[in-house]
């Protein structure tokens, strides 16, 4: 797919000095074959995200809601990162000041070759137990009989925010200070509706950043941003690491 050619004058930012953000959403790990959440297809079509994403819902019923992150677990370990995960990671291997905040769960960033990802809506791949909520890293495809337990006998939940939750303040914190530090700032495959994430932008811009929307379609952002590039990101960022100067593809 064709996309617009980043202007000269994005061109000159990004192979200038000063901190780069990268800001994703669901869009950017759609185009590996997940789904989205709000679009047709996605997530919450047919269900009833309070039933699925909610303290409430898995106080009541925590096996139905292990169904679904378990064959949420599923779909992301049998995606693959894509061209705009790899995008990223490429920035990110030649300049450390090239921060990332993603709110994806997936993990596709990471196993892009991305080191440094802010999640600010935390990981698929991370267990709390309930009793002293304590997380840890638990990347194993089948989890066993649902739902999980802790060592110590109770209950594990999936380590994402959910709906009524506030994000880590960690996160939010280290998410707030990248905005308020970036030259430029790049957002891609985000519908700009979800807040505290889709405040970002305006933190960055108010603090002088040249804002970047990436999106096949036009988001509340658009009138914010200072140059939009239509398409997806998987076609887009390969492009702005080109026009950057900067080797692309994977290391080990």
């Amino acid at each position: 797919m064709n996309a617009p050619a980043p202007s000269e004058t994005l061109r000159e930012l990004l192979q200038g000095q000063g901190p780069l953000l990268f800001l994703t959403g669901a869009g950017v790990s759609a185009e590996s074959g997940l789904a989205t959440f709000r679009g047709p297809g996605g997530h919450w079509e047919g269900r009833n995200p309070m039933e699925l994403a909610t303290p409430e819902a898995f106080a009541s019923d925590p096996l139905t809601v292990w169904r679904f992150y378990a064959w949420r677990r599923e779909q992301a370990a049998a995606a693959a990162p894509n061209p705009a995960h790899l995008a990223i990671a490429s920035f990110q291997r030649a300049r450390e000041d090239a921060a990332l905040v993603t709110q994806n769960v997936d993990g596709l960033h990471e196993r892009a070759g991305s080191r440094r990802v802010v999640r600010l809506h935390g990981s698929l791949w991370r267990l709390r137990c309930m009793r002293d909520g304590e997380e840890t890293d638990d990347t194993r495809a089948d989890l066993g009989p649902l739902p999980p337990r802790c060592a110590c006998g109770a209950l594990l939940r999936p380590g994402v925010v959910w709906f009524g939750e506030p994000l880590p303040e960690d996160a939010l914190a280290e998410a707030t200070s990248a905005a308020r530090a970036a030259r430029v700032v790049v957002v891609a495959g985000t519908s700009s509706l979800v807040y505290p994430a889709a405040g970002l932008p305006r933190i960055a811009s108010d603090a002088g950043a040249f804002v970047v929307e990436v999106n096949p379609e036009p988001t509340p952002l658009s009138d914010l941003a200072d140059e939009r590039i239509e398409g997806p990101a998987g076609v887009v960022l390969p492009r702005l690491v080109e026009a950057a100067g900067i080797p692309t593809g994977r290391t080990a």
